[in-house]
């Protein structure tokens, strides 16, 4: 049974809508960066939001997976919603810090692209990583989704 502490429960959904709200920030302000910045300009924008991002994002997310065990504390209380739950969050804090370390791969391989424009295999690299980089995403965003679902699921009963 999910203990109810109403400022708990506050926190815990500050954060996750933190969270949640963020990603689909970042995903608005990336396609709309993409089509209105230079290539220098679209490297200085994403690292400086990528800074910005590690510690709100993430921030919130630690803070939303903390809230939500110390509701659903004691582990020998949990259901296996809640067993779900707690291994998809696992999945997400690695997914996000994969993530990351993705994003600042990019930068470096960005910069590399602008300094050499002709060569190819630099471009191809770019290239594979925009398309890791949207599977990341996607992934979060789907381990996400379905912790949102196991969470409303579990208040519910």
């Amino acid at each position: 049974m999910l203990a109810m502490s109403t400022p708990l429960v506050a926190v815990e959904l500050l954060a996750a809508c933190i969270w949640v709200g963020s990603l689909v920030c970042l995903a608005l302000v990336a396609n709309v960066a993409r089509k209105v910045l230079d290539g220098p300009s679209q490297v200085t924008f994403f690292r400086a939001v990528g800074r910005r991002y590690g510690m709100v994002g993430t921030g919130s997310l630690l803070v939303a997976i903390g809230a939500g065990l110390a509701l659903a504390w004691p582990p020998a209380s949990w259901s296996s919603t809640i067993d779900a739950a707690v291994a998809l969050a696992g999945v997400l804090v690695l997914a996000t810090a994969v993530g990351m370390i993705q994003a600042r791969q990019m930068t470096t391989l960005r910069r590399q692209a602008m300094g050499a424009p002709d060569d190819q295999i630099v471009a191809g690299a770019v290239r594979r990583g925009r398309l890791v980089a949207g599977a990341l995403r996607g992934l979060m965003a789907l381990v996400t989704l379905a912790i949102v679902v196991l969470a409303a699921q579990a208040i519910s009963h």
